[in-house]
């Protein structure tokens, strides 16, 4: 009983005062406190992921397609865009109201008095009544109607003032016979405006075109941004656990501080490269959200879900007939045709312009005038008086130098048009040879970047056996670590150009909307 009491006061005074343990190195503390603050950041990182990964399970994944509908929905440049064909076809209702006829009523009255040569105190007073109601208006060649309906009462001293009704009805004509005669200087301006018609459709066209491309290629970088991000994080914990084996290794005496340094330095700069990685994905990610119409872009707002695109189907290529595509369909080579036609309408107008003006001016009715306002206007009706006129009015400049500026810059304005359609069949021939080359070429690169990345993997891990069989070094690994990152790198950025050369193909041919079934009404 006495012994089991001396044993057991022996084991409660060994847990009040333990015995001392053997005193660790410095530096093996510091390396458990390293291991224990590496392994709360693991611990608080996974808790992290975890919460990431529920908000985005909670949030819907953004299809390409989807991206590309809510673009041409909400993108403001859209919106400002789809506005000009509307200007544009409310200019041509303009110029068609040109020719419209107007109903025109007037009604007048005036005094006139005139000293009396013969007594300078005594005055001629003549009162006028006026009034007319005319239809009138002009034609594409040229010729001003009016078919009116005048009555005039002119009363006063001369006649003691008594009604004196003067009544017309009939037609009266205005015809250029040189200048402003013809279609060309007429429908000058209805022409003009039916191309920019035209040309606001295929520039809205382009537009369009040009957003649902930049949405492609901008969801194509975010995605390779994304890449991006996960292999810089997967060097980094290369990089850490390559310094977590050299600080062991050191512990033991295996290798020198330098190797640890050495490690640790380039940790430091493989948690900058995440640093940059993670902000331009970030940045990235807010130019397509401004593509797809968002207004706000929020520093700590959730990143957008996107799907993993597959790699870009293979495309034959045919050059001729490709190049035969584009021309058809270009909005840019249609606009420079219309520019064609727009200067041509214009030469046409200042051509017309040279001339001399030489008018024909007729008028042909009936007449009446009777103190009595009924029986003036039933001559008019009963077509008792005829009335009719006819003549020339010509005007002509003396030097013409105006119209000659005027016809030999819109001759010029022709010219330098037809310049400029050539120049676009020129820049078409080589983007869409561009884009054809870099279709070839980014398949060659993307099998290139995959024979590369087997090799840098096989690469480190022969290297990782060498170290930990002593017979290579920190660097050697490092290097090794660095060069595979680069090639997963290289295959990312050559799998997202096949996809960006795939769209930008598209673009250049002018088959962007055609491709993903859209069509611009």
């Amino acid at each position: 009983m006495a012994s089991a009491r001396s044993s057991s006061s022996r084991r409660a005074a060994a847990a009040a005062n333990p015995a001392p343990r053997p005193r660790r190195p410095a530096a093996a503390k510091a390396a458990s406190v390293r291991r224990t603050r590496s392994a709360r950041r693991v611990i608080f990182a996974l808790g992290l992921v975890t919460l990431a990964f529920g908000a985005r399970a909670a949030a819907a994944v953004l299809t390409l397609d989807a991206a590309v509908t809510a673009a041409l929905q909400k993108n403001q440049a859209l919106k400002v865009s789809a506005f000009s064909p509307e200007i544009a076809r409310a200019n041509v209702l303009a110029e068609f109201g040109r020719f419209d006829p107007a109903l025109t009523f007037r009604r007048t009255y005036s005094e006139t008095e005139t000293p009396v040569s013969r007594s300078p105190l005594v005055n001629s007073l003549v009162q006028t009544d006026a009034a007319a109601l005319a239809l009138g208006g002009l034609t594409p060649w040229g010729l001003s109607y009016s078919l009116a309906a005048t009555a005039e009462n002119q009363r006063g001293t001369f006649n003691r003032f008594s009604d004196r009704y003067v009544t017309f009805g009939g037609l009266t004509v205005t015809q250029p016979l040189l200048r402003g005669f013809g279609f060309g200087a007429n429908l000058a301006s209805l022409r003009i405006a039916k191309a920019d018609r035209s040309l606001a459709d295929w520039q809205h066209r382009q537009t369009v075109i040009d957003t649902v491309t930049g949405v492609v290629l901008a969801y194509n970088s975010a995605l390779q941004a994304r890449e991006n991000v996960r292999i810089a994080r997967l060097s980094r914990d290369l990089t850490a656990q390559l310094v977590a084996q050299n600080e062991t290794r050191n512990r033991v005496g295996q290798i020198s501080d330098a190797d640890v340094l050495q490690a640790r330095a380039r940790l430091a700069g493989r948690e900058e490269a995440v640093l940059l990685a993670e902000r331009n994905a970030a940045d990235l990610d807010h130019r397509l959200r401004q593509l797809i119409g968002e207004t706000s872009f929020p520093l700590d707002g959730a990143a957008l879900e996107l799907e993993t695109l597959p790699p870009a189907v293979p495309l034959t290529v045919d050059a001729a007939a490709d190049l035969k595509r584009a021309y058809a369909l270009r909005p840019d080579f249609h606009a420079a045709r219309l520019g064609i036609t727009r200067r041509q309408a214009a030469q046409a107008f200042a051509q017309n312009q040279l001339l001399p003006r030489v008018d024909f001016v007729g008028s042909y009715g009936y007449g009446g005038e009777d103190p009595d306002f009924g029986s003036a206007r039933r001559q008019v009706r009963d077509r008792d008086s005829r009335a009719y006129s006819a003549g020339l009015v010509v005007s002509v400049p003396l030097t013409f130098t105006e119209g000659r500026g005027r016809s030999r810059a819109a001759k010029l304005a022709v010219r330098q048009a037809e310049a400029d359609l050539v120049r676009t069949e020129q820049d078409i021939a080589i983007d869409v040879a561009a884009a054809a080359g870099q279709i070839e070429t980014t398949r060659l690169r993307v099998a290139a970047t995959r024979r590369a990345l087997d090799l840098a993997q096989q690469s480190l891990e022969a290297e990782q056996k060498k170290f930990t069989a002593g017979t290579s070094s920190t660097f050697l690994v490092l290097q090794a670590q660095e060069i595979l990152a680069g090639a997963q790198s290289s295959l990312a950025r050559a799998l997202a150009d096949e996809r960006r050369a795939r769209a930008t193909y598209e673009r250049e041919l002018g088959t962007t909307l055609e491709a993903r079934g859209l069509k611009v009404e």
